[in-house]
């Protein structure tokens, strides 16, 4: 009649182990307000304008650095991943998340556990028991097993949790290493920028030296003054001064490079190559697609998962707990008759554990779940529109500056035709050698803007490629 009690037991255990209390998950729109479609428009606002890819380009790929054709940035680039510090940090929460799945998986198994000792006793003469100065040994060898029934869901949604949590692991990996990419991708095209600047100070140097050689002539002829050698010495080592405060940025970018691709900044040496590619074309496709390729969406996302999966368990607290337990095992008073089958023993049954006053600390733990969650929903929300502002921002950005370095060009040119004219006429005599240093400082700070206009491009190339998610997608997201 007990074994029959016991087996009834267990199959409602395992009836009711199909139940689950709690929300069933949906994910929610990306609309943070009622102001807002909760489906993205059509097209990027600021893309009106914008030169599109090619059918071939239509998407970005993995190795999303090799659009701009540069071998030194595709071989810096492939040493992010094997090297960086910070990349490793986010592998290691990658695995413990991992982990943390077969952890809470082991609990949809029963626990077994064995214990043997073996003493030796010696009762005490002067005992109440009777039994006074008797010795005696103790074998036992017991196996307990335990088993809690997964009655309302707890375990399963704890599992859940830990399923979301490790793809959202997954997915701040990929952002980590995305960051990492593109933060390179930037301090390698600064770095370049620093180079053009640095040869376009050069080039003014050597042109500024011929000016100051020029006025001293004149001036050993009688025909320019101490004033005018002066000023060309003056604009000569103040353009001297600036070549050389260029190196100050171009040895940070170095140094963040070679931290970026895991070496001591004093064994990494960038070579000098000024920038001049033009920036290439990039494949924005549709707002829609968006949500599916930023790794944070998805991390932020799957937090909203992990988050839905904690109510439910929050709420399982109010329904009782099964837990099946047996111990058995053989127990003997000598090593002789310890494995014989008279020396064993066992207890088997169930034990229901209810909750009946706590003062309200599962309501709270409830309340705080859904405050959680409500929390990851709007950082999902806000993730999702902060997505959107920044491929927006820097389309607006690269349209724009292009527009900007057509006209920038176009007066870069006007500059230096106008301080060809003046070192004509100072050459002539027509004018002083003033008028020659102010077309030298307006024609080199076009120069300069030009270059500057050129960097700002490629970045803002780079970051429209991090804002588009850099190739990645969710289908890429891990499987538990």
């Amino acid at each position: 009649m007990d074994r029959r009690a016991g087996l009834v037991v267990l199959g409602l255990a395992v009836l009711l182990s199909s139940c689950m209390v709690g929300p069933k998950y949906s994910k929610p729109p990306v609309a943070a307000a009622p102001q807002y479609s909760e489906q993205p428009p059509e097209s990027y606002k600021e893309a009106n304008g914008w030169k599109q890819a090619q059918p071939r380009d239509a998407v970005i790929r993995g190795k999303w650095w090799e659009l701009f054709n540069d071998s030194t940035l595709n071989a810096l680039e492939a040493q992010v991943e094997p090297a960086n510090q910070s990349l490793k940090v986010a592998e290691a929460n990658f695995v413990a998340a991992r982990a943390a799945i077969k952890f809470n998986h082991s609990f949809l198994y029963p626990t077994v556990t064995a214990g043997p000792s073996i003493t030796s006793n010696r009762v005490s003469a002067n005992s109440p028991t009777g039994f006074t100065g008797n010795e005696y040994g103790n074998f036992v060898l017991p196996i307990s097993v335990s088993y809690e029934a997964d009655l309302w869901g707890r375990i399963r949604r704890t599992i859940a949790a830990s399923k979301a949590q490790f793809q959202a692991s997954g997915a701040d990996l990929e952002n980590v290493k995305l960051e990492l990419q593109s933060e390179l991708a930037v301090d390698y095209f600064e770095a370049r920028s620093a180079d053009a600047q640095k040869q376009l100070l050069d080039d003014t140097v050597v042109a500024y030296s011929k000016a100051l050689q020029l006025t001293q002539n004149r001036y050993a002829g009688g025909v320019a003054s101490k004033v005018e050698v002066a000023q060309a010495q003056t604009q000569l080592e103040q353009t001297e001064a600036q070549e050389i405060d260029v190196g100050v940025a171009r040895a940070e970018f170095q140094h963040a490079i070679a931290v970026l691709i895991g070496k001591n900044p004093e064994e990494f040496t960038l070579e000098q190559n000024p920038l001049k590619r033009e920036p290439p074309t990039i494949p924005v496709g549709v707002p829609s697609q968006l949500l599916e390729r930023r790794p944070d969406i998805a991390a932020a996302e799957r937090q909203v998962a992990a988050a839905n999966e904690q109510i439910g368990i929050a709420k399982a607290a109010f329904y009782p707990e099964l837990t099946i337990s047996a111990t058995g095992g053989l127990q003997a008073g000598s090593i002789v008759n310890w494995f014989t089958w008279p020396s064993r023993y066992w207890s088997v049954g169930p034990q229901m554990l209810q909750t009946i006053f706590d003062a309200g600390r599962r309501r709270a733990q409830v309340e705080s779940s859904i405050a959680t969650y409500d929390g990851t929903v709007a950082s999902y929300r806000q993730t999702s529109l902060t997505a959107f502002q920044e491929v927006e921002d820097n389309l607006s950005s690269l349209r724009i500056l292009e527009q900007e370095a057509a006209k920038q060009h176009e007066a870069t040119e006007a500059a230096e035709s106008s301080l060809q004219l003046s070192m004509n006429r100072y050459k002539g005599g027509l004018v002083t050698y003033l008028e020659v240093i102010t077309a030298q400082s307006t024609a080199l700070t076009n120069e300069r803007t030009d270059v500057d206009l050129l960097r700002r491009r490629m970045d803002a190339s780079v970051l429209l490629i991090k804002a588009l998610g850099g190739g990645w997608d969710v289908s890429k997201l891990p499987q538990a």
